[in-house]
Formats: structure tokens, sequence, C-alpha cells
């Protein structure tokens, strides 16, 4: 008796614990790891850029020494995100993930115009430190590209998991902490249709 009755136990505890890792309960906590995770390769590859501009600057201004104001808009916009201390809940704070995301914004814009200077000066462009430059920036624009296509994916998974049947329960249940995490948005130029003129 006593044998059948552990036998029934156990089959009840290993039936009860096999329902559990099936049904979800670890899904927040797994999702919430990769958006974090994913939100750490974003912030890499943002200070892998931040790192590559002052040697971008350098080189450039040996050339084009009277093109101050566009080498000091990349120097401070630059010097804004270095000093930005980033909130601890800057994922699920709508403000401070805004901010973040137009700072950065604000370093492509003055890159872009930076480069657009160079053009203007073919021994700039033929010179090899410049060149080696350039050609890290552009691969650390796609890993940044990358890395917040990892992150959105990342976020649409966990935010779903929330919202969603049985995320939603096993959230008011044992993760009532758990918030929507903030994604990137296209800023508003990106969603005009450019001008072509001939």
């Amino acid at each position: 008796m006593r044998l059948t009755r552990r036998v029934s136990m156990l089959g009840f505890v290993a039936t009860f614990v096999l329902i559990l890792t099936g049904c979800g309960i670890n899904n927040i906590p797994t999702y919430d790891e990769a958006a974090n995770a994913a939100w750490s390769q974003v912030l890499n590859q943002y200070q892998r850029r931040a790192d590559l501009v002052p040697n971008l600057v350098e080189t450039v201004k040996g050339y084009a020494k009277h093109e101050e104001q566009v080498l000091t808009a990349v120097v401070e916009a630059r010097s804004r995100i270095t000093q930005t201390q980033i909130p601890s809940d800057i994922l699920t704070n709508p403000e401070a993930f805004t901010d973040f995301q137009q700072k950065q914004a604000d370093l492509s814009s003055a890159l872009s115009r930076l480069l657009v200077v160079v053009e203007r000066y073919p021994e700039l462009k033929a010179n090899q430190n410049f060149l080696t430059l350039q050609s890290q920036l552009e691969g650390t624009e796609n890993r940044i590209a990358v890395a917040r296509k990892d992150y959105i994916d990342m976020v649409q998974r966990y935010n779903t998991e929330l919202r969603t049947f049985p995320g939603r329960i096993w959230k008011m249940i044992m993760y009532s902490d758990a918030e929507v995490k903030q994604n990137f948005n296209a800023p508003e130029s990106a969603q005009q249709a450019p001008k072509v003129a001939f």
C-alpha cells in the first residue's frame, strides 16, 4: 500500500513538473534576459562607433581645417553621448529611451555631414588612414543596424509574451514587476519619401 501511494505521489509530482515546464512559466525571464543581452550588444556597437569618432575627426581636421563647424558638431554629438548616464530603467522608461535614441541620431546625422564634407577633398579620400577609419565606421554602422534588429526581435518576443495567454497569467502570478520594454522608432524624416530631382 505504501509503495503504491509513493509511486502515485511521484507520478503526480512528475506530471505536475512536466506541465509546469511545458506551460511557459519560464518564458518571461528567458525572454527578458534575451532582450537585455541584445540591448547590451546595441550599447556595445554604439560605444565602438563613439570610440572611432575622435580618430576620424583628427584625420579630417588635418585636411579640412576650415570645416570647423562640421567637425565641432561631430565632437559635440559624441560628447553628449559619452557624458550621458544611462538610467537602469531605460528599457522601460519611454522618455529616457527616446532621449538616448535622439542623441544617437544626432551623432549619426553629424557623421553623415562630415562624410559629405570629405567628398570635397580628393587627397583626404585617398588617405589610407582615412579610408581605414571610414571602412571601420561603415562596418560599425552595419553592426549597429544588426544589433538593433536583434534587440527589436527580442523585445517583440518579450512584450508579446507579457500581453498574450498564458504569459499574461504568469505575469500576474509570478512576474508582477515585469514591464513592457521600449523599442526603437524610425525618425519622422524616414517616414517621408525622398525627393528626387533631375
